[in-house]
């Protein structure tokens, strides 16, 4: 057993917050609504939207049963809205393929519209307490500081990292689950991007990087995600006019939601394409 175990998994017990996909009565598709909403999207604004969604869909089936609009309707501004409908076109294919049950296995649910690896591998670990490598940003950032030294994981995630990562894991299936879990809430909560609590850690004195004297990421830039004036903002006022109305929506009532008329013409055109809008015979949109 790895020597990080016990201080991560000890400080997990204590400090893990209380979130309703983590609850012993949360059931798998509780577990998998929340790995799509909370894909760059922080936990805050997750929380009341999960809940809602599940009161109203509280079944693969149920949401399934619904269009896909309403859907993006009710994803609401939690943002990278084909989300909604890939979690929509997974739910079809649940009640299709496997009887309205969110499956146990990796290639089952890799097998789903929608779902890459990491998705998969979070819905088996969490919903199901499978053992299976589970590298969000935060468990990279962890790994990165205690193991190598370094204060920032490459871009994108590395052979070596996946290395490490498979031979951190508990060999215990159900101790294995929480280990994941456990390094994914030390990166959220203490090892944070901008302000690591080192002092707080239960790693600090066994951290790469902290014996190093926190050396600086000296890698590619690290580049912020700009939001005022970019075509993301534009789909968003657009999206929002369709999600906040009952039935079609006129050009007109869109030209009005974005005044640059070329980006709004090609976020339209890309919102369309994506199959979030669709363009009716009558010439106005429409959720679909």
């Amino acid at each position: 057993m790895s020597d990080l175990h016990e201080p991560v998994l000890a400080w997990y017990d204590e400090h893990a917050r209380e979130l309703p996909w983590r609850s012993t009565a949360a059931g798998p598709w509780s577990v998998m609504v929340s790995e799509f909403m909370l894909q760059q999207t922080p936990v805050a604004r997750v929380l009341p939207v999960h809940e809602q969604w599940l009161r109203r869909w509280p079944t693969p089936a149920a949401l399934a049963a619904e269009t896909a609009g309403e859907a993006v309707r009710a994803w609401g501004r939690l943002g990278y809205p084909r989300r909604a409908l890939r979690l929509h076109a997974a739910a079809t294919t649940i009640v299709e393929r496997h009887g309205g049950q969110v499956p146990a296995s990796y290639d089952d649910l890799r097998a789903l519209p929608g779902i890459g690896d990491y998705t998969a591998a979070a819905i088996a670990t969490f919903a199901h307490g499978r053992r299976h490598v589970v590298l969000d940003t935060n468990v990279r950032r962890v790994l990165a500081r205690v193991a190598t030294g370094e204060e920032f994981p490459a871009a994108g995630v590395t052979k070596g990292e996946r290395t490490l990562a498979a031979e951190l894991l508990p060999e215990d299936e159900p101790t294995a689950a929480t280990w994941s879990v456990a390094v994914m809430e030390l990166g959220a909560l203490v090892c944070t991007a901008a302000n690591p609590r080192c002092p707080a850690c239960p790693l600090a004195d066994l951290c790469a990087w902290r014996a190093a004297g926190h050396p600086a990421y000296d890698g590619p830039p690290r580049r912020a995600q700009a939001w005022a004036g970019t075509d993301r903002q534009c789909r968003g006022r657009l999206l929002a006019v369709l999600r906040d109305t009952e039935g079609e929506v006129t050009a007109a009532r869109l030209d009005a939601a974005w005044s640059e008329e070329l980006q709004r013409a090609r976020c339209l055109a890309g919102l369309v394409e994506d199959g979030l809008v669709v363009r009716t015979p009558r010439g106005t949109y429409a959720l679909p």
